[in-house]
């Protein structure tokens, strides 16, 4: 599978929708447990709004949703409803298979978020 693909934004407006927070998951007890990397770094997440700036005609096209992992802490420098920027962005193709249906999609990561001046 395609891992860590660079993703070029310059073009694109990025919004936060959710400030960030520490990244969690479902234990096998059932409980939220901290995501870490295989150094044991925590991760973070935050959702996204990226649409594309508008054109010389004016026209900007759809923008998506998304969610992105930070591998450093964002502290509290971003906050909902910012325009910020994504540090050495990347996309990676993942697929499972879930109760005998085959699901696939792309992993947002970053290495860290700044707002935009």
């Amino acid at each position: 599978m395609l891992r860590n693909i660079p993703v070029e934004l310059s073009g694109h407006k990025v919004l936060v929708t959710e400030a960030p927070t520490v990244k969690t998951r479902e234990g096998k007890d059932g409980q939220p447990e901290v995501v870490t990397d295989r150094d044991g770094a925590t991760q973070f997440v935050v959702v996204l709004f990226v649409k594309p700036r508008p054109n010389a005609s004016g026209y900007a096209g759809k923008g998506a949703e998304i969610k992105c992992t930070l591998e450093t802490d964002p502290g509290d420098e971003v906050t909902d409803g910012d325009l910020v920027e994504l540090v050495n962005p990347r996309v990676s193709h993942w697929e499972n298979e879930l109760d005998g249906r085959m699901m696939s999609g792309l992993a947002w990561r970053a290495t860290a978020i700044k707002p935009v001046a």
